[in-house]
């Protein structure tokens, strides 16, 4: 029997946005369709809130919270909504949202009675969440994104991160820039302020040298905060060449005291459109879609216990969504 998983980021939300006709059950249009999460016995996924900065992306935002609530609605023998810390149904997939782009809680020009009251909607229609992302790629009003330079935590971050203190929803770190990163530990050091520190879909910089991934210092961190890191399924990020580099990104969290830490954050989203060739294919075939988890997990029981199997494909996740909402 496969170990069940929980996969900390996945982008079937915005891919239900792109288009009117879209099908989640679809195994061609999508990696994370339902047909490979129910291959790959994926148990519990995260679905991120996806926008990138512009005009509309509180709206998208929206839309999106709605589509969550909407596949728990049309399809309940397959969805339902996963509640921290509980048994996963035998049956069906547990989804758990999480905003990956502040974007989409406030637009550059929103004011902050609109800023909290999206977010406020938002958690009405997905309930939990799994974590906020401040930023993607660029800079917005909050700080700089993973490939902006020189951009760090701006006073707007700072109060969205004094608003979601004690709120028991994570910060996620895997779309910073370095700077914001490091903004971001020093204000809630600075402000005391109750948040947990996660990098949902995060590779090793040590392993791969790309902006993208983390550095030691900022995995030791999120370590010695008792947070958790996804492990990103992105070519790109794992090693352009080298299929086999995935294995040594889990491997590296270990070697960094990461076996209460190190899990899954696969980043399956929509491809097809995406303008820059150089980037497809996207993901190794070890790694294509949601339904290939039983393989790679059979690969790593070489170097890793079944007991530390067994955290990387469910427990580390599992436990520490039970622990912060206990």
């Amino acid at each position: 029997m496969p170990l069940p998983i929980f996969d900390l980021h996945c982008d079937l939300l915005s891919y239900l946005a792109k288009f009117d006709d879209t099908d989640p059950f679809d195994p061609k249009e999508i990696a994370c369709a339902v047909p490979h999460l129910l291959k790959g016995n994926v148990k519990a996924q995260v679905t991120a809130i996806y926008t990138d900065v512009r005009a509309d992306s509180m709206n998208l935002g929206l839309k999106q919270a709605n589509l969550f609530a909407k596949l728990i609605e049309n399809y309940p023998e397959t969805f339902y909504a996963y509640e921290p810390g509980t048994a996963f149904q035998n049956e069906g997939i547990g989804i758990f949202a999480a905003i990956e782009n502040a974007a989409g809680l406030g637009t550059e020009n929103a004011t902050w009675s609109e800023i909290y009251h999206q977010f406020d909607c938002i958690v009405e229609k997905v309930g939990t969440l799994a974590y906020v992302s401040l930023t993607h790629h660029t800079e917005n009003r909050f700080g700089g994104g993973n490939y902006t330079e020189g951009v760090g935590l701006k006073e707007d971050g700072k109060k969205l991160l004094d608003h979601l203190s004690g709120k028991k929803i994570p910060i996620d770190l895997s779309h910073t820039s370095d700077l914001l990163a490091e903004g971001i530990l020093n204000h809630i050091n600075a402000q005391k302020l109750d948040i947990p520190v996660i990098a949902s879909h995060s590779n090793y910089r040590t392993i791969w040298n790309h902006k993208r991934n983390l550095s030691d210092e900022f995995a030791q961190e999120i370590l010695q905060r008792k947070g958790i890191i996804g492990v990103n399924f992105l070519r790109a990020f794992l090693d352009n060449d080298v299929p086999e580099r995935l294995f040594e990104h889990i491997l590296h969290g270990f070697e960094l005291g990461g076996e209460n830490a190190q899990c899954f954050g696969a980043d399956f989203f929509y491809t097809k459109d995406f303008p820059d060739k150089s980037r497809h294919p996207f993901y190794f075939p070890l790694a294509e879609n949601a339904s290939k988890y039983p393989s790679i997990l059979s690969s790593l029981s070489e170097q890793l216990t079944p007991s530390h199997l067994e955290r990387v494909a469910w427990k580390n996740p599992f436990e520490f969504y039970k622990n912060l909402h206990s």
